[in-house]
């Protein structure tokens, strides 16, 4: 099937821009009665009010005119972005409020949206949209971006990070819809934001950073990604000692990108730093089921590419595997000998 011819949005307008602001307001109000029936109850310490913020961005009947219509577009996108990223994080605590009937309203403006506008997909309209609204991602996030030794600066900032939690999903859906291969000829935005994203302290914001990285690797070339590589897989190194509740998207992230770069290398020093860095964290916790499964499950693709290799960690690989073997549950034991079999073959 042929692709949708790619739009250059440096010598042209993006085409929705031009779309009129009656249609505008209409789309606007099916989502915003939606929204104001939607029942919202902050989660602990939130700040803003993500209902409230959702609603600053639909424009109200004052509003919307010609000469402001592209901001306002800009707006509306980003809220159907927001909401629409429900449907996948339907248990974030920052998500988690959003109805399905919204979400359905949602969709539904989003592909009048599309209609209107004459694309052929939601990916397209969206990769129309790509640099007027990625840079403005890319610096919410990086507002609320500080070095977590140092916490003056994340509170002197003055900036709630609830803002850069949005804009972190705002663009992870953003990302998730455009794929091959449309999305390789924004490699010099999309990655950008995505690294700020996995630099975050944040772990909500950190883990949109790696499902866009995981969606970036399986739609773009390992040619367009080639500029990038050192600098993601050095921020999949830094991210391998993180919390419990990211330890599985960090593996999976890790080993995607290093299969998907270094794969025909395995003399690649990136194989021995990630490798090591996951041993050493699982020598500090041997007995934390979650982490070792997790681990287990996902390391396969490594093991594959690394081959002879990986002689050179037998003794901290076998150590670790002793251990497992003696543990009592049964998942573990299964997938250490699935693990000791792809060795010894």
């Amino acid at each position: 099937m042929a692709s949708a011819p790619f739009r250059n949005t440096s010598s042209s307008e993006t085409t929705c821009f031009s779309l009129p602001p009656s249609l505008l307001l209409r789309l606007s109000s099916q989502v915003s009665e939606t929204l104001e029936a939607t029942p919202y109850i902050p989660p602990e310490s939130s700040s803003p009010s993500i209902k409230a913020f959702l609603q600053s961005l639909l424009p109200s009947n004052a509003t919307p005119s010609p000469s402001n219509n592209k901001e306002h577009i800009k707006n509306f996108f980003l809220c159907l972005a927001t909401i629409e990223s429900a449907s996948d994080f339907g248990e974030s605590p920052t998500l988690g409020w959003i109805s399905t009937n919204l979400i359905s309203s949602a969709k539904s403006a989003l592909q009048q949206f599309r209609d209107a506008g004459l694309y052929g997909s939601v990916g397209e309209m969206v990769a129309d949209l790509f640099a007027e609204i990625v840079p403005d991602l890319k610096r919410v996030i990086k507002e609320t971006c500080a070095d977590t030794e140092n916490e003056e600066e994340i509170t002197t900032n003055n900036v709630p990070v609830g803002y850069s939690i949005l804009a972190a999903y705002q663009f992870r859906w953003m990302v998730s819809q455009v794929v091959n291969p449309l999305l390789g000829n924004f490699c010099w935005l999309v990655i950008p934001c995505a690294l700020t994203a996995l630099d975050h302290w944040s772990p909500e914001v950190k883990k949109q950073g790696m499902f866009s990285f995981i969606h970036i690797a399986n739609n773009v070339s390992t040619a367009e990604f080639s500029l990038y590589e050192e600098a993601v897989l050095d921020a999949c190194c830094c991210n391998i000692p993180a919390s419990d509740e990211l330890w599985h998207h960090v593996v999976e992230v890790s080993v995607l990108l290093l299969t998907y770069t270094r794969k025909s290398n395995p003399r690649s020093p990136w194989f021995d730093r990630i490798l090591s860095e996951m041993l050493g964290h699982l020598e500090r916790q041997p007995f934390n089921k979650e982490r070792r499964t997790a681990w287990l499950s996902l390391i396969e693709p490594v093991f594959d590419a690394m081959g002879l290799f990986l002689l050179a960690h037998f003794r901290r690989l076998f150590y670790l595997f002793f251990q497992w073997m003696h543990s009592d549950d049964d998942q573990t034991v299964i997938l250490v000998l699935e693990r000791l079999m792809q060795l010894l073959n």
